[in-house]
């Protein structure tokens, strides 16, 4: 059983964040340097939504036009699933499947302690996997096969 706490653990637990008032080009900006998808909104330190370039795509198709120095809070999306680091690999798939998202915040009380996306509970799960296919082979035919 893969936990929230070992993914975190492996990728790190920086969270990049903006604030409500944040441009959209800066957002957008930001997330290129870090070569992510998503970062959370940060309103006096409290987690208050997420913007995505889901959020931003969606902006666009609604508007129909390109304005870039509105706010995140225009567009992000307020309604957070968060997990904490003891949820399961599992669980995290669960809701990223039901909701339709690729981001969930972890916190532990009320602390953000990281974020992990739709790629790294793949990544991990097969990891996972592979990992139980040498055991079983190395349980089955011995340490020395497929060497």
């Amino acid at each position: 059983m893969i936990l929230v706490s070992m993914i975190l653990k492996a990728k790190g637990s920086e969270v990049v964040t903006v604030n409500p008032g944040t441009t959209m080009i800066d957002a957008l900006q930001i997330m290129a340097e870090k070569n992510i998808g998503a970062m959370i909104v940060l309103d006096h330190g409290k987690p208050v939504g997420i913007f995505s370039e889901r959020d931003f795509v969606r902006e666009i198709a609604r508007e129909q036009c390109l304005m870039l120095k509105l706010p995140v809070e225009s567009c992000m999306t307020k309604e957070l699933y968060c997990v904490t680091p003891s949820s399961t690999s599992d669980e995290c798939m669960a809701i990223m499947t039901n909701k339709h998202i690729r981001h969930l915040p972890v916190m532990q009380g009320d602390e953000l302690v990281g974020i992990i996306s739709i790629g790294d509970i793949v990544k991990n799960m097969i990891e996972d996997k592979d990992l139980l296919i040498d055991n079983l082979q190395n349980y089955i035919f011995g340490p020395s096969f497929g060497r």
